[in-house]
């Protein structure tokens, strides 16, 4: 019960398939409370039911807002299990067979359409072939016109239920483990990038959101991954999900208390670390041991100006007493220490420079890593408040349908569906959590160069709110500047 809890919130960034806006907005409607729920949701974003009209019947039929009902009696058994409403490729397979008559090999045909890349023209072929043998079989009218929209829909790509029922068990497995070990499933997500709908930076402010430590790099801790070490911090005090302990034992699902850890990043996100380069670090440390001091490792690495700069600025050379401001001074006199050379470094000793602010800290480390501890809208936020904005978790949790509100943050998303009528989809992330906005086409035509070229944007709009989702339908906007932050922009 905790994980559906969980995705029923749309608690979900980084959980495979459920990630996205649509099944994120779909989630708290869908309220998935067994396995076969999973499959449906898997199944129900796709071209093919949304194309075919069976994403907001099912959800009505659902949650009790519609009456079941079937195109025709021919159809009952094939729709049953999904409320009357096809959303499995077999569906419309068995839907030909019953209802239209179809033998194997016209049943086969059609499936060929359905996959196929030009399956609108494919399926358009079988037009007449379809309407023929439902007239045949007594199907007329508005019924044989339902059930064509349903199969015409599906040319534009659905799932078959075989494929949904394993990516289900894909989402619940990812869940569970990023309920019980969100530490060790945000190390696992980090390694197998890229992938996923999230960024780097996305998936790591999420998941301190839910109490998971991360450690920036480290020269001597640091491998070319990044890995999950102990740590100090009280168990109470990390992983909570919910208000309650994430899996020390007081959750909703027994576990048994384990020591705190924390998620250390790895050098492979350091910029300007190649393979070969983290190679010669890890063998340095294994031959010799830890460094002990920059002109150690620049001796015994070997390392280029650029890769010392990014490890400076990522703060993993604090550790050997390499601040990140001084090690920007120092590391054109450490480029040019070799292993063939003695490891003296004239001119790497920086005058006494001003400390860092955090702000300044944490732009370096977007720079270096791609990766920032601290959200960039925290730094404005200030600002942000003084011209009216609300933060993205304040504007969701009003709950205030039609209410006009100011939000500002960073866009990590742009998406225009070929299924939404032109119509731009955007997620708005700060330092609280996310937040969908709609726009329309007529304010994309105007604003489109504000909306589209900067990162930050404060967005006027009014809110929308239903079934447990909210989103802001934008009205206008404006940019506000932060840097090292890009979008992900998918069509």
């Amino acid at each position: 019960p905790a994980l559906y809890e969980m995705m029923t919130k749309a608690d979900t960034v980084g959980l495979f398939q459920v990630e996205s806006r649509a099944q994120m907005a779909t989630l708290p409607r869908m309220k998935p409370r067994t396995f076969y729920d999973l499959a449906v949701e898997v199944a129900l974003i796709r071209p093919g039911p949304i194309q075919g009209h069976s994403v907001h019947p099912y959800l009505k039929r659902r949650n009790g807002e519609e009456s079941v009902r079937y195109p025709h009696p021919l159809a009952e058994p094939v729709l049953r299990k999904t409320l009357g409403v096809p959303i499995f490729q077999e569906q419309l397979m068995e839907l030909a067979r019953l209802c239209a008559g179809f033998d194997a090999g016209q049943v086969d045909r059609l499936r060929q359409a359905m996959t196929h890349k030009r399956s609108e023209q494919a399926m358009e072929r079988l037009r007449d072939e379809v309407y023929s043998g439902m007239t045949a079989n007594g199907v007329t009218g508005p019924a044989a016109d339902e059930i064509w929209e349903k199969l015409q829909g599906f040319g534009q790509f659905g799932f078959p239920e075989s494929h949904s029922v394993s990516f289900a068990y894909i989402v619940y497995m990812s869940a569970w483990l990023r309920y019980h070990y969100p530490a060790e499933y945000l190390c696992g997500l980090l390694n197998a990038q890229p992938m996923g709908f999230y960024s780097p930076n996305s998936l790591v402010q999420d998941a301190i959101h839910h109490g998971v430590i991360i450690l920036g790099p480290d020269i001597n801790r640091s491998l070319h991954d990044c890995t999950i070490e102990p740590h100090p911090a009280d168990p109470s005090d990390v992983a909570t999900y919910l208000g309650m302990s994430w899996r020390r034992g007081q959750g909703p699902v027994d576990d048994p208390p384990r020591q705190s850890v924390a998620m250390r990043t790895g050098l492979r996100y350091v910029d300007h670390l190649g393979a070969a380069e983290i190679t010669r670090i890890e063998a340095a440390r294994q031959i010799d041991g830890p460094f002990t001091a920059p002109e150690d490792l620049a001796h015994r690495t070997g390392l280029g100006v650029e890769a010392l700069e990014s490890l400076s600025a990522s703060g993993a050379l604090e550790p050997i007493g390499l601040g990140r401001r001084e090690g920007f001074w120092a590391a054109g006199a450490l480029a040019e220490v070799s292993p063939n050379r003695l490891p003296l470094a004239p001119g790497v000793e920086p005058p006494t420079l001003p400390g860092l602010g955090d702000e300044e800290r944490a732009a370096l480390e977007r720079w270096a890593t791609g990766i920032s501890r601290t959200h960039p809208v925290s730094f404005v936020r200030e600002r942000l408040s003084a011209i009216g904005c609300l933060t993205c978790m304040e504007a969701v949790e009003s709950k205030g349908d039609g209410n006009r509100v100011r939000v500002g943050g960073i866009v990590t998303h742009r998406q225009r569906p070929q299924t939404a009528r032109g119509i731009y989809f955007f997620n708005l992330e700060d330092e609280t959590g996310l937040l969908n906005v709609v726009v329309f086409p007529d304010l994309w035509a105007q604003q489109k160069d504000v909306a589209r070229r900067n990162p930050g944007l404060v967005i006027d709009g009014v809110l929308e709110y239903r079934d447990g989702v909210t989103n802001l339908v934008a009205r206008g906007f404006s940019a506000f500047p932060v840097t090292g932050v890009t979008s992900r922009d998918f069509r």
